[in-house]
């Protein structure tokens, strides 16, 4: 049943049960995983790979995510790379994210420009924009802070709210 209701698009393949299976017009998707871009209506240029991956995408355009339930949530983001198991699950509309490792950027909804790498990297992230974290719960408790940098493992991880910080 994959790419079931597909009506008018293209250039989509879809591999494993229930794949893509809402797709009206989306062109140019990859989903390979149980119910991968299950939700993708309208979105193009998009590849899911993994057990839910994309699972809500409605009409989010040129994301990556690989892994099991990353980007899960995603609706009209744009422009995400989430690579791990539940990497950037709870992002809705936030773009231009790129989150690598095991629950990285787990809770961010609607932050945009972020980059974490390292398992649990921005964890709390939730409307945060522009931060990098580099290590293991590198900002692991950062919600609303802007504009932060923390390398190495641990490093910032009990900023909350504060910008404009680096920790090296």
């Amino acid at each position: 049943q994959a790419l079931l209701n597909n009506t008018g698009g293209f250039d989509n393949t879809a591999v494993g049960t229930f794949a893509m299976q809402t797709n009206i017009t989306g062109a140019g998707n990859t989903a390979m995983g149980e119910r991968a871009l299950y939700g993708n209506q309208n979105g193009n240029e998009n590849t899911a790979v993994g057990k839910q991956a994309m699972f809500t995408n409605t009409q989010g355009a040129n994301n990556v995510s690989a892994g099991y339930q990353s980007l899960f949530f995603n609706t009209t983001g744009n422009s995400n790379t989430a690579l791990g198991y539940q990497s950037l699950p709870a992002n809705t509309t936030g773009s231009s994210n790129t989150a690598s490792g095991y629950h990285t950027l787990f809770t961010n909804s609607t932050g945009y420009s972020n980059t974490a790498n390292g398992a649990e990297a921005l964890y709390s992230n939730t409307t945060g924009n522009a931060n990098s974290a580099v290590g293991h719960y590198a900002l692991n408790l950062n919600t609303t802070g802007i504009q932060n940098t923390a390398m190495g493992n641990y490093a910032l991880r009990s900023n909350i709210s504060g910008s404009n910080n680096t920790s090296v």
